[in-house]
């Protein structure tokens, strides 16, 4: 079976976790008896990502790649041709969209990995309105193209299933589940000691995305720490620019950015807990990261971050502030839920063997 790879995404943001699929992804297939893959992509000129993946003559700036007109000279003028030429049987495109445009090379099957629906149903961070209308409205095209004419949507939790099947009721039949791969850390924990950090801190890991819902959650751990001394410092992966400026200068707040995977490691591995406030979210990997290593978590209720939380965790509405500061005193002194172990065989159910399984399967019912 000849399966290409859309592998975009990796190309433009490599360490992303949309890109860390991909590599999960490419990976598992070529576990697979008498699978032969190709990878396909844009890259600039000279650029050694060319010596293995197959690309367009053209070239184009690796942060231009998911510009609307980049993507329609790929995948209306180059993905059709290529695939055809490539004798392809089965395309997954990686990014929530990205399909070949018609003609459909016949006998081609196509899979479309739907991480989430946020791009369409939320507003993002755009340099502008008009692009944030622009991105937007083709966004909404693609996905919907994507969805229409996959042959299987393949989504990361039965949360983002039922999102996809409510907004594309058509599509229902042919959306499966396949969790992401969670595998924790390779490389070892690295040395802190040059980020000076407090001896107990809490821990939350993205700052960037409106849906994270970072300056919530910071109100509460305020006004918890001026109620009782015994609240953690807290500290956040990510930057300061994108909370309010009156939150940036808080005592015992503190942002950092250009974290290693070492690094990252030993901050999970020293955190009190992990804190996951997002009121939308397609899968949540820093809560698995966060047990793969022991750590205890606390979530918002009411999105994917339900099933891939232990039933134990503590959980709480990404509205209600006053419960939020209520629950942090409460853990201040409350003892752990679960023990480091059971954590870190919760975060099993994540790692590469069940992810392989899955996949699988998939690929089975699609032959």
């Amino acid at each position: 079976m000849r399966i290409g790879l859309d592998y975009r995404t990796v190309g433009t943001s490599p360490q992303s976790g949309i890109s860390r699929q991909v590599y999960a992804l490419e990976n598992a297939l070529r576990t697979l008896p008498e699978v032969e893959l190709t990878r396909f992509t844009v890259a600039p000129l000279g650029d050694e990502t060319r010596l293995k993946a197959l690309c367009p003559a053209w070239g184009c700036a690796k942060t231009a790649m998911h510009q609307p007109h980049n993507r329609l000279r790929f995948e209306a003028g180059f993905l059709p041709r290529a695939l055809r030429e490539q004798q392809i049987d089965l395309y997954i495109s990686t990014f929530n969209m990205g399909l070949p445009l018609p003609p459909k090379p016949k006998g081609l099957r196509t899979v479309v990995l739907l991480h989430d629906l946020f791009q369409i149903t939320l507003n993002n961070y755009h340099a502008n309105r008009l692009k944030a209308r622009i991105y937007k409205t083709s966004d909404r095209l693609s996905i919907a193209y994507a969805v229409n004419s996959a042959d299987r949507v393949w989504t990361p939790s039965h949360y983002s299933a039922d999102e996809t099947a409510r907004l594309f009721p058509k599509a229902a039949g042919k959306i499966r589940v396949l969790p992401n791969q969670v595998d924790g850390f390779v490389e070892l924990a690295a040395d802190l000691t040059a980020r000076q950090l407090p001896q107990r801190y809490w821990l939350m890991v993205g700052t960037r995305e409106l849906r994270k819902n970072v300056p919530f959650l910071v109100d509460a751990w305020q006004q918890a720490r001026g109620l009782s001394p015994g609240v953690p410092e807290l500290v956040l992966v990510g930057s300061l620019d994108h909370l309010p400026e009156a939150q940036r200068n808080l005592p015992g707040i503190r942002a950092l950015s250009g974290v290693s995977d070492a690094e990252l490691h030993a901050l999970y591995r020293r955190a009190a807990r992990l804190w996951q406030p997002s009121y939308a979210e397609g899968f949540g990997l820093p809560v698995i990261e966060a047990l793969s290593v022991g750590t205890p978590v606390a979530v918002a209720s009411g999105t994917s971050l339900d099933e891939i939380t232990p039933p134990s965790a503590p959980r709480f509405s990404p509205t209600d502030g006053p419960a939020l500061v209520q629950l942090m005193l409460d853990l201040v002194n409350r003892p752990d839920e679960e023990s480091p172990e059971e954590r870190r065989q919760w975060a099993r159910r994540f790692n590469h063997q069940a992810y392989r399984r899955r996949l699988a399967e998939l690929i089975e019912e699609l032959t």
